[in-house]
């Protein structure tokens, strides 16, 4: 029997799990609360992050086995970007909980549509280059979750990145995969510069990129460990969700559950018990955290140092590197200045740098603080 033959229950009992909520306050002002980054095109494709997550999970996953868990607010962008996606797959959050909440939820709807069921959790809104190494990866994290274990995916450093954090990999699980599987020892929170460069030099530190595949059941048993309260809740919500009541325990329990996510209820718990492992995986991967990251992007192998993103954008550049972003009908200029961010919006022009750039999420709170909410 090959081992695609062997597979292949596993896969038929999966069910990819996209949860799409943050507005990712470090893209302000391109990133809005009714324009949230994975809402939108930041490569230049054509197609938003959602659109393009969707795309890369399709050859591992038919419709019915593709969901989304998003805000009550983007139910209808969610809808009109993913017409293929059934309507009994699109979850709505009354308000934004935080990843245990979001992936939760699913877990316990498809923990009720088939005890067997296996989920895996894939960000809306990260960038991937290599699909065939992902939906290998992919394949192989179910083949670990259908042996009970809790599956992330790791990728391999390419720099010291402080923006992301780190997994530490122990023995290789050869009875689960010939190769690329590993005991997870420990996840690390994002390190500082010297840090990051000592988790280079030692090896066997992977990018945490946020990726769980488990049972659905495994998943909420791992999580009541942590927060039973949480997880009793989820699954009264899931056990009435469709019916008459549905509306009406949601609107209960929902504001109730606490924000906390799913990598302290589930993955720094799991490691610690030993049932966690990791797929270290060989594709290209960034969640686009900030302009510095898609400047970086848009410029990777482009022969250029200074990205422009937006349609009709008109920049005209003479010694200048960075990234500008432009929604409006001016010219952008710039003479001799590096690592600029200029985002030039109908109702706010921001200025940085890409070294500052994750610092505007600080300005983005004290709007919410002095009043400048309107521009949120």
């Amino acid at each position: 029997m090959s081992a695609d033959t062997a597979l292949s229950p596993a896969l038929e009992r999966f069910t990819c799990v996209i949860p799409a909520g943050g507005v990712g306050s470090r893209l302000w002002p391109l990133s809005r609360a009714n324009a949230p980054k994975f809402l939108l095109d930041l490569t230049g494709s054509g197609d938003s992050l959602l659109r393009t997550t969707w795309d890369r999970l399709a050859p591992i996953a038919d419709p019915k086995h593709l969901m989304v868990v998003t805000g009550i607010s983007h139910r209808d962008s969610v809808a009109d970007q993913l017409p293929e996606l059934l309507p009994e797959n699109l979850i709505t959050e009354s308000s934004p909980k935080d990843s245990s909440a979001a992936i939760g939820l699913a877990a316990a709807l498809l923990e009720l549509r088939d005890p067997d069921a296996i989920l895996g959790s894939f960000a809306a809104d990260h960038v991937i280059r290599g699909d065939v190494l992902f939906q290998r990866a992919v394949t192989t994290a179910v083949q670990a979750a259908d042996q009970g274990y809790i599956a992330t995916i790791g990728i391999h450093p390419s720099h010291p990145a402080t923006g992301f954090g780190y997994i530490s990999c122990g023995d290789a699980r050869g009875d689960l995969a010939p190769f690329d599987v590993y005991d997870v020892t420990e996840f690390v929170e994002k390190p500082d510069a010297e840090q990051a460069q000592a988790y280079l030099n030692e090896g066997g530190y992977l990018w945490n990129a946020g990726m769980f595949i488990a049972r659905a059941s495994v998943l909420l048993d791992q999580m009541a460990l942590a927060e039973p309260a949480l997880v009793r809740s989820l699954r009264e919500i899931a056990a009435a969700w469709g019916t008459k009541r549905g509306a009406e325990v949601r609107e209960r329990l929902w504001s109730t559950l606490p924000k906390i996510a799913i990598d302290y209820t589930v993955a720094e718990p799991a490691a610690k018990a030993g049932k966690m492992v990791c797929v270290a995986a060989h594709f290209d991967w960034d969640d686009v955290g900030d302009f510095a990251s898609v400047a970086n992007l848009l410029t990777r192998g482009r022969g250029t140092d200074l990205a422009v993103l937006g349609d009709g954008a008109q920049v005209l550049s003479d010694a200048s590197s960075g990234i500008v972003v432009s929604e409006s009908d001016r010219l952008v200029a710039l003479v001799g200045v590096e690592d600029v961010v200029v985002v030039d919006t109908a109702d706010v022009l921001l200025v940085t740098t890409k070294s500052r750039a994750q610092d505007v999420k600080n300005l983005v709170n004290r709007m919410k603080v002095q009043g400048g909410g309107h521009l949120l």
